[in-house]
């Protein structure tokens, strides 16, 4: 039972950010040039993530043709369901970013909760690099869901309900670790990868360059660079 409650608060802790970014872009009235800025810092993060975490990890359990299959997944069920969320009235960018972060966060809590199970552990640079590349994606979504005209209660809700699920997805990893093949893992991990690489090249990356124009490029480098120290901490 202690171990449960572990993972369920190594989930919490990463998921947490989510909900932090909502309420920091709730606290200050962020500009379009600053959200810009964060987007890039996040999309550099998410690009260090599926490279060194989500892909590599991918490879090295099951090997290229089960994180291939989990990569197609991952892209296909991001562009299909990020189509739905386009031909809604009123919807923007903000809500692809919250997609984004629920179509990569339970995959990638999930494998999480495995590590948990099987005794792997979780180290802190892991974590941190999860919880850094969280707080763009929260932050940018919230301010342009309130640039939009939506209300903060509902923004607050959906965020919390995102840091929820991912929160329950650390769980159930825990909960099936034991048994899961590496097959399973590594199609895990190329599904959270997929996910990502779309909502990046159709969200996060355009519009990181369309508010803060060349230097989003070195933004995005520093964000990878500062995600990839991170994640080489054991």
């Amino acid at each position: 039972m202690r171990l449960v409650l572990h993972a369920i608060a190594i989930g919490a802790l990463a998921a947490g950010s989510l909900v932090i970014g909502v309420l920091i872009s709730f606290a200050h009235r962020w500009s379009p040039r600053q959200i810009g800025v964060v987007l890039a810092f996040g999309a550099g993060a998410l690009m260090s993530a599926v490279t060194f975490e989500l892909a590599d990890e991918g490879l090295r359990l099951g090997g290229l043709g089960w994180t291939a299959a989990g990569l197609a997944a991952g892209a296909a069920a991001y562009y299909l369901l990020d189509g739905v969320i386009e031909r809604r009235p009123q919807s923007g960018a903000g809500a692809a970013l919250a997609l984004g972060a629920f179509l990569d966060g339970i995959p990638e809590q999930t494998v999480l909760g495995i590590g948990i199970a099987t005794g792997e552990g979780v180290s802190l640079g892991l974590l941190v690099a999860i919880f850094i590349s969280n707080l763009p994606e929260a932050v940018g979504s919230a301010t342009q869901m309130l640039d939009g005209g939506e209300r903060r209660g509902p923004i607050l809700r959906l965020w919390i309900a995102v840091a929820a699920v991912c929160t329950a997805a650390t769980a159930i990893g825990y909960a099936i670790g034991n048994g899961a093949p590496d097959e399973l893992r590594s199609l895990i991990d190329g599904f959270a990868a997929g996910a990502l690489i779309v909502m990046l090249i159709d969200s996060m990356i355009p519009d990181a360059y369309k508010d803060v124009g060349r230097p989003a490029g070195l933004v995005t480098t520093l964000g990878f660079a500062v995600a990839m120290a991170l994640s080489s901490v054991s």
